[in-house]
């Protein structure tokens, strides 16, 4: 099948590229509101942008107004992204319900926090990685948002780490985003590879 820009609007597009930009890790992303409401929500567009300056990038989209996290954001220029594990995704998927401004979704994730180091920002205690970050720029594309972060501090937990600076990912256990389902990341294998399939 071959579908052309024009036949876009007679498909579920967004089915398609979900389905097909896959696995996608989650940036669970914690910010505070201005009044000092703590908000946790996860976005699986997200990945790394730059390493000079070290940036992430996520993108939140459009839903008439402002998400809280993009609110929060912009206003406070600061955000915190937690790695989910596998310990973690059913409290990371009911911090994804829609609530209220003024709700607190650690509360309602039943999450433990910790403030952060170097921003206002309370993070995931449970989580293997916290990367906090100040605001650089938030890009309008389309109907979507591409928030870009300086990583401006960086906690691994002791048991994910291993010397030489690099994460165990055994001991970290991400989960990935699918289309609609998510997956476990335990099985890696270096290449070449004679064992694939051809």
């Amino acid at each position: 099948m071959i579908i052309r820009e024009e036949e876009f609007q007679n498909h579920s597009m967004s089915k398609l590229i979900k389905g097909a930009v896959v696995p996608r890790p989650i940036a669970w992303v914690s910010t505070v509101s201005q009044d000092g409401v703590r908000n946790l929500a996860p976005f699986s567009f997200f990945t790394v942008a730059s390493m000079n300056p070290i940036t992430l990038c996520f993108s939140v989209g459009s839903v008439g107004r402002d998400k809280d996290t993009l609110k929060n954001i912009k206003e406070t220029k600061q955000f915190i992204i937690n790695v989910v594990s596998e310990s973690l995704a059913n409290q990371m998927h009911e911090s994804s319900k829609r609530y209220g401004p003024n709700v607190d979704e650690f509360e309602e994730a039943g999450t433990d926090f910790e403030e952060g180091d170097f921003v206002s920002v309370p993070r995931v205690k449970q989580s293997p990685v916290h990367m906090e970050c100040k605001l650089d720029q938030v890009l309008e594309i389309g109907e979507g948002n591409l928030v870009l972060g300086r990583l401006v501090g960086y906690h691994i937990r002791d048991d994910v780490y291993i010397e030489t600076d690099k994460v165990d990912p055994h001991e970290m256990k991400p989960v990935g985003r699918m289309a609609g389902d998510y997956s476990y990341i335990r099985d890696f294998f270096s290449l070449p590879n004679n064992d694939l399939p051809k």
